[in-house]
């Protein structure tokens, strides 16, 4: 150990004396346990197991070296999950250089021996559903059995890897409807608004046809177009014209409602996840530390105040501090899970689990909303599908081609093209979704194509069935019970009756004359509603939008988990901020708003004040006594 006077040419930044040891924190973060120290500054007791400098903002902590091992981290900000929004906090948090920040990861990197190439199921755009067949990179949950789907289990992907789920995704850039965040709003989420939210759209994105006032162009989120320009996508664009719907040229911007072509999270034909986009260009940021391969089992208090975490990595326990906050972006299973164990969540549902009670908050876990879906399916008549793509030999020359210049049917995704309508007439703005994709599908991607054939994905976008999740023990390594209760309401039943009705419609265009074969799903016998009910029960699964778990709301809300600046309601130094705290699930996919919550909120924690563009313009129907 270094004579006290040579501690400043250390890095050191001061040191410390409690009752049961003397400690000295250096620029890593680090505090050494010191044989001998004179110097001692005051301090004040902030729990039984911590003491604080008063001289200094940054933190310092002493411990039983019994508890502590004698080495006990410290970071301004310790974030849970490098997903879809842990990177994009980590990145912008550690654009104060005298800010540091802990990123603790479940899973893996995203890469192997720092390789794209080495790591083709993740990076390639078109070996999605490898990642989504086993459990490597994927929590790999299910749900209960859901009794208005004749008691099926379903499967939820999330994914347990740098960039959490975007790394899994199907790369899909859809916001959702300004109204959606109007919503938000109404709901008890202030400063949440359309004019609000935006802003931080535009902020995280770099769309490849440029910026205006609804696309970003300097964000690090690239954003592309397909690049196929398959005949299939045309003629499902067409067909949608041909049925009465508009092309809408940007579904992101001023006019969702309508059919046309689809945003993706593709770059130079690699998918672009917020590990690509967010964390790596800040990995050689002294201020910057992360951790993989380590599960957060605790939150831990000092009485209200979150001070710190506990995790396992490589078999051991290990505890960090955060000096300033505590940020869970674990996603809408992960935080609610995390807070739970921690003893925030329901009182009586914890003290059956023998877990302490911090704080009573039953909204933690409840107003679980999920998008459901199901594929129409018709066999074609021309061979123009993916299916021959997806034969050995054409598999690897795909791959090969993709591996030297990352070009071809491997730099897709494939689901170029889709659209929002409306289900009935006074719907005030879409809340039906279509993916459109030139190939067949079976149980997720996990049973090869049979046939030529190209499908939609459809479902309903603001279902009124609401589910919920609980701890099934106090064992942070299981997974928690999910109950969605999907098609619990006949709201749902109807509107996904209309799914399959207006989807046929759409296919029995004249666009599709040329590619029509027999209908695969569901199937010609399927006729009367009573069919169409069944065959949704049967067949309908999960398009893997989990949310709404610890939903933001005004502290008068009882179900409300954080405030609007995302801090958890009752405690300090603790936020949610991931899909999770969605007041309610959007009208479209999670990725591209996630990531607006992370940026906004490194807003709130940064003390910046609020983006806004007020009067931003929004497409309305010319009358909503149609449907169309």
């Amino acid at each position: 150990m270094l004579p006290l006077a040579k501690l400043g040419q250390t890095g050191a930044r001061r040191v410390v004396t409690g009752t049961r040891g003397t400690f000295m924190k250096d620029r890593r973060g680090i505090f050494t346990c010191l044989t001998k120290c004179h110097f001692i500054p005051k301090t004040r007791q902030i729990g039984p197991l911590f003491s604080c400098s008063s001289l200094n903002p940054d933190r310092c902590f002493t411990a039983s070296a019994s508890h502590w091992n004698q080495k006990t981290p410290s970071y301004s900000y310790v974030i849970i999950g490098a997903g879809s929004a842990g990177c994009v906090l980590a990145n912008r948090l550690t654009e104060d250089a005298h800010e540091s920040v802990l990123l603790l990861e479940a899973g893996p990197k995203d890469m192997w021996l720092s390789s794209l190439r080495l790591s083709w199921k993740i990076h390639m755009p078109a070996a999605l559903t490898y990642n989504l067949c086993d459990n490597k990179y994927n929590w790999y949950y299910h749900t209960l059995p859901q009794a208005h789907m004749d008691n099926r289990v379903m499967y939820w992907p999330r994914g347990r890897v740098w960039g959490g789920s975007s790394s899994l995704n199907a790369m899909v850039y859809i916001r959702g409807h300004a109204e959606d965040y109007n919503r938000w709003q109404r709901e008890g989420a202030e400063g949440w608004d359309y004019d609000h939210c935006l802003p931080y759209f535009r902020k995280a994105q770099c769309h490849e046809l440029g910026e205006n006032r609804y696309r970003g162009g300097s964000g690090p989120l690239h954003v592309s177009r397909g690049k196929t320009n398959h005949s299939l996508h045309k003629a499902f664009i067409e067909a949608g014209q041909q049925a009465g719907y508009p092309f809408t040229d940007d579904m992101n911007g001023y006019q969702q409602e309508g059919l046309g072509w689809m945003d993706m999270t593709i770059h130079k034909g690699k998918r672009w996840s917020t590990a690509s986009a967010y964390l790596r260009p800040a990995l050689s940021r002294p201020n910057l530390k992360t951790e993989v391969r380590c599960l957060t089992t605790k939150i831990l208090f000092d009485g209200n105040r979150a001070v710190g975490v506990e995790y396992t990595q490589n078999g051991q326990k290990k505890r960090v501090f955060a000096e300033k906050e505590v940020i869970l972006s674990g996603g809408a299973i992960n935080s609610p899970q995390l807070l739970m164990l921690s003893g925030v969540g329901n009182a009586d549902d914890l003290k059956e689990l023998s877990i302490p009670v911090v704080q009573h908050l039953p909204g933690v876990g409840s107003n679980l909303q999920d998008h459901l879906e199901l594929y129409v399916q018709q066999q074609c008549t021309q061979p123009v599908t993916l299916y021959k793509a997806q034969k050995p030999f054409q598999m690897i020359k795909i791959g090969l081609e993709w591996l030297t210049l990352f070009t071809g049917y491997g730099a897709t995704a494939h689901l170029e093209s889709g659209g929002f309508i409306r289900s009935r007439a006074k719907a005030p703005h879409p809340d039906i979704q279509f993916h459109f994709l030139p190939s067949q599908v079976i149980d997720h991607g996990r049973v090869a194509s049979k046939i030529e054939a190209y499908q939609v994905h459809v479902g309903p976008m603001r279902s009124t069935s609401i589910g919920w999740m609980k701890l099934k023990s106090n064992n942070p390594l299981d997974h928690p019970i999910l109950q969605p209760n999907y098609l619990s309401t006949d709201t749902d039943v109807w509107e996904f009756r209309e799914c399959v009705k207006l989807s046929r419609e759409i296919f029995a265009q004249k666009a599709f004359d040329p590619f029509r074969g027999p209908e695969v799903r569901p199937g010609p016998q399927v006729q009367s509603d009573a069919e169409i009910d069944a065959f949704v029960r049967q067949k309908a699964d999960s398009a893997y939008h989990p949310s709404c778990t610890c939903k933001m709301g005004s502290p008068s809300d009882p179900m409300a988990v954080v405030d609007s600046n995302t801090r958890v309601l009752g405690l300090e130094q603790l936020r949610v901020v991931d899909a999770s705290i969605m007041p309610s699930v959007v009208s479209g996919n999670l990725n591209a708003p996630t990531i607006m919550i992370a940026e906004k909120t490194a807003d709130i924690i940064r003390g910046r004040p609020p983006l806004v563009d007020p009067g931003v313009p929004v497409y309305q129907p010319p009358t909503l006594d149609t449907q169309r």
